[in-house]
C-alpha cells in the first residue's frame, strides 16, 4: 500500500519525550516490517500513524491524507539505558491539537500493543505432532 502524504505550513513545534516503552516497542515492529514503514492504525481516535526510521505522523481519518502531527528527530542515541525516555520534537501542523496530543499519548501505545499481539496470532508458529506410542 502507498499513501502520499501533504503538511500544511507549521503551526508549532515543541520538544517532548516518549516512553522508552512505546518508542523501543515502535521500532521493534517497525524492523519486523518488511517494507520501511509501519501503518498503526488508532481506531479509538479514527486516526492512522506511519512510522519510519526519522519520524511518526498521525492523519486524521477525516482529512485523509493531512498530516496533523509529527513526531521526529527522535533521539534515542543520548540514552544510557533502554529504559530511559527517547526527546522528540512534536511538530502541529493545525492549530489547538493539545488535545489530540494527550489523547495520541495514550492511545498510540495502546495501539502498538494491538498490532504486536496480531502479528503474534497470524503468525502462531508451526505444531508438530509426536506419534503415539503405545506402552504396554
Amino acid at each position: 500500500m502507498e499513501i502520499t502524504c501533504d503538511r500544511e505550513d507549521e503551526v508549532s513545534r515543541e520538544p517532548r519525550h516518549l516512553p522508552a516503552s512505546t518508542y523501543n516497542l515502535a521500532i521493534t515492529l517497525l524492523a519486523r516490517c518488511k517494507d520501511p514503514y509501519l501503518f498503526v492504525p488508532i481506531r479509538s481516535m479514527q486516526y492512522l500513524a506511519i512510522l519510519d526510521l526519522e519520524e511518526f505522523v498521525f492523519i486524521d481519518g477525516e482529512r485523509k491524507c493531512w498530516i496533523d502531527i509529527a513526531w521526529h528527530h527522535f533521539k534515542p542515541q543520548v540514552r544510557t539505558a533502554l529504559d530511559q525516555s527517547v526527546a522528540y520534537e512534536a511538530i502541529y501542523y493545525r492549530a489547538e491539537q493539545a488535545a489530540i496530543m494527550t489523547r495520541l499519548q495514550r492511545e498510540f501505545p495502546l495501539a502498538l500493543k494491538a498490532l504486536e499481539n496480531k502479528d503474534k496470532l497470524e503468525n502462531p508458529g508451526k505444531l508438530i505432532k509426536f506419534p503415539i506410542t503405545k506402552t504396554s
